[in-house]
């Protein structure tokens, strides 16, 4: 990262820590600031891979380069303004504030009007709006029709503006393919953090702890599950059963598609051969595995792509899990 960016902080396992690694994915921003974005960007990888804190770190990046910047998480009622119209930080303040159920959608509908206010004002604006999660918050039904609004915010402004960045970042498989189904944005995966960055977030973790060997066979470079994996005191045991457990490896799940499972956790890539197609979405729907992976082209990529093939941490060619840990929760399912 240009050494003139300050790295935003973040909490990490109950510790204070600085942004980490995703310089090419920094670097990405700063071209979109350059350049625009003709169509909303919209960001999709496996769950905890770190989509939200480099979204907070390019609003970092962009405060810096004179966006008005707006980033909304609305499952967690968080938001970021940095803009001189008082009354728009004002609105978002409100929004979050409202019930939990109401609120997300609100915030969500709030970015896009906002953003519609800010450019009607009577100078040239540079714009940011960042979204996370927002397809969580409002429905896999909605996603298209907000992925839509964001692109009108970028082709049909109320007025014109000088650039205009607009990226949406989401976990869910599914919402991938229905946004998909229409040209209305630029797809782009981001993958769990390179061995080099990862290796910098796991010396800011105090010891005792495994060695990062180990850890990095665990996590695949995933944060949120090495953060899982430290606070279970190191219990990988621990970390699977509440894996399986909230992915919903039930005994009926294993029942009926045991045989399949059985040949898929050791190469996922065999999800690319003669696997019946129901067994493949429900896998991506519990969001265990990214099915059709990218190109290792970096043009397709936020940040660094995975590498062609890796066994050790679950990455196929055409199929991955999302980390090795996935894969080891659906091992202990078949197990039982």
């Amino acid at each position: 990262m240009n050494n003139s960016l300050s790295r935003v902080k973040l909490r990490f396992a109950g510790l204070e820590i600085e942004f980490t690694d995703r310089d090419r994915g920094i670097h990405q921003v700063l071209e979109f600031a350059e350049k625009s974005t003709w169509y909303p960007i919209v960001v999709f990888g496996p769950e905890g891979c770190g989509k939200t804190s480099w979204l907070k770190q390019s609003v970092e990046v962009l405060r810096k380069l004179g966006f008005d910047t707006i980033y909304i998480d609305p499952m967690h009622r968080d938001f970021i303004t940095y803009t001189d119209v008082w009354d728009v930080a004002r609105r978002f303040a409100e929004a979050a504030a409202e019930a939990v159920d109401v609120a997300g959608v609100k915030l969500a509908t709030l970015a896009i009007d906002s953003v519609k206010e800010l450019l009607s004002r009577w100078r040239k604006r540079r714009i940011a709006v960042l979204v996370d999660d927002v397809f969580q918050a409002i429905g896999l039904d909605k996603a298209s029709i907000y992925v839509k609004s964001l692109l009108n915010l970028i082709e049909y402004p109320p007025q014109d503006y000088e650039k205009i960045v607009v990226v949406a970042a989401t976990s869910e498989g599914i919402s991938r393919w229905e946004i998909g189904r229409h040209r209305w944005a630029l797809l782009r995966p981001m993958w769990n953090m390179s061995r080099k960055g990862f290796e910098e977030l796991y010396e800011k973790l105090p010891n005792p702890k495994p060695p990062v060997e180990e850890v990095w066979r665990l996590v695949g470079g995933n944060p949120d599950a090495l953060r899982r994996l430290y606070q279970a005191g190191w219990n990988t045991d621990s970390v699977t059963a509440e894996l399986a457990k909230s992915k919903r490896l039930t005994k009926d799940f294993v029942r009926k598609w045991g045989q399949h499972l059985r040949n898929v956790v050791d190469d996922p890539d065999n999800l690319w051969e003669e696997i019946p197609e129901e067994l493949v979405n429900e896998l991506t729907a519990r969001n265990l595995i990214v099915y059709d992976m990218y190109d290792r082209d970096p043009w397709f990529w936020i940040d660094e792509p995975p590498p062609e093939r890796d066994l050790e941490i679950g990455v196929g060619r055409y199929v991955a899990w999302q980390t090795p840990l996935h894969r080891e929760a659906v091992k202990k399912a078949l197990k039982r």
